[in-house]
């Protein structure tokens, strides 16, 4: 049940929406070293209070209530370990047990299973959370605690690998021929499902067979982008991404062109530049580090940043001002209330909706710009047919 020990396979199925795109970048990543950050420690951690209660409802004669606490006890030890954890795994939970609910029959499960899938993949493995199989129908779902973007099913690379691995495992003792693929990613409230048939994830396979042999090699061509260089090790210093975000950013169009672009090219330019701004972030940090270890980078150089004063000891300060006739209520303390979504934590997500639910009203947020993929409907100022009848009533 400890994730951080487990082996990782170079082309994990995890990076495969980046090593199909950019079939060298798993061999130039080996040169880099492969850090957790206290984000993706955050996500083991509540990925391994999910395995444990998925494994006490699925089978709670080997996994008991007894031994479920104790290792939810041992859990909260964790530095990183928050309470809303157990809220957001309950989603996880409640999701198994809605689908177990609406199959015709029990399902078979396999929880947190290793899938082999080297017949698509050199040395090809990885760890599914859940495999669900019932009748003709494999079923993989995917926990995900991440709160950044909603991640999608819809022909998600890592998904069907582990769908390919678990189809090669069972296929002996099950007639699948449907497959599903589920994401659960609570903290976000976002649950993606997309199904296929048996014929179309064979077909996936055959593609990847290519682009897998070529990045078990290291061939290929480079081909940088915002979500294939996201979290690739070797985003800092890639020549690839460099050379492309340069010409982007600093090659201008060639003929003579209208003053003023049209809104077809500000949809293209926004997409071209779209890694450029994280593309230059990740070589200032780059070149930071470099200067701090000692190393000249030309034209550049670390320097002290604004300093900012802090108390020494507070609490005798503040006794010397009062002494002084500063008064504490009036000038050294603020009052502030915590914000709704602190008190929703300390007290929990139920009590908080049945106690002050009713006070609570969710506002429209900012507009904001997003790919045209992007689930949530579009929004404009045009006013509407219903609207203007809404008035006139």
């Amino acid at each position: 049940m400890n994730h951080k020990k487990r082996k990782h396979a170079l082309l994990s199925a995890s990076s495969a929406h980046r090593w199909l795109l950019c079939t060298p970048s798993a061999r130039l990543e080996e040169q880099f070293p492969d850090t957790d950050s206290e984000t993706a420690q955050e996500g083991t951690l509540a990925h391994e209070l999910a395995e444990i209660r998925a494994r006490n409802y699925v089978n709670p004669g080997d996994i008991s209530k007894r031994k479920l606490n104790s290792a939810i006890k041992k859990l909260k030890e964790n530095a990183l370990w928050q309470d809303e954890m157990m809220v957001h795994t309950d989603a996880y939970l409640d999701y198994i047990k809605n689908t177990a609910i609406g199959l015709p029959s029990m399902p078979s499960f396999r929880i947190e299973h290793e899938v082999d899938f080297h017949s698509y993949v050199p040395e090809g493995f990885g760890t599914a959370d859940l495999i669900l199989i019932q009748g003709e129908l494999l079923q993989v779902i995917d926990f995900k605690y991440g709160k950044g973007v909603p991640v999608s099913a819809e022909e998600n690379p890592q998904m069907m690998l582990y769908a390919l691995g678990a189809y090669e495992a069972y296929r002996m003792l099950y007639p699948i021929k449907q497959i599903k693929l589920s994401i659960v990613q609570p903290r976000i409230d976002n649950i993606s499902e997309w199904e296929c048939s048996l014929q179309e994830l064979l077909a996936f396979g055959n593609y990847v067979k290519e682009r897998a042999a070529l990045a078990f090699e290291g061939k290929g061509d480079f081909c940088p982008g915002e979500k294939q260089c996201r979290f690739c090790r070797a985003k800092s210093q890639c020549r690839a991404r460099a050379e492309e975000n340069v010409r982007l950013a600093f090659s201008p169009d060639k003929g003579k062109l209208p003053p003023l672009i049209t809104n077809e090219e500000a949809g293209r330019y926004l997409l071209q530049g779209e890694d450029v701004a994280k593309w230059l972030s990740d070589l200032e940090e780059y070149a930071l580090k470099e200067c701090l270890k000692g190393n000249e980078v030309p034209g550049w150089k670390a320097v002290e940043g604004r300093a900012s004063r802090v108390w020494t000891d507070m609490d005798k300060a503040f006794e010397t001002l009062e002494k002084a006739g500063i008064a504490e209520e009036a000038m050294l303390w603020e009052k502030k209330p915590l914000t709704l979504a602190q008190v929703e934590k300390i007290v929990g997500k139920k009590n908080f909706q049945d106690a002050v639910g009713e006070y609570v009203v969710k506002k429209p947020g900012k507009p904001t710009l997003v790919h045209e993929e992007d689930k949530r409907e579009a929004i404009t100022n045009k006013v509407t047919a219903e609207e203007v009848f809404k008035e006139e009533d």
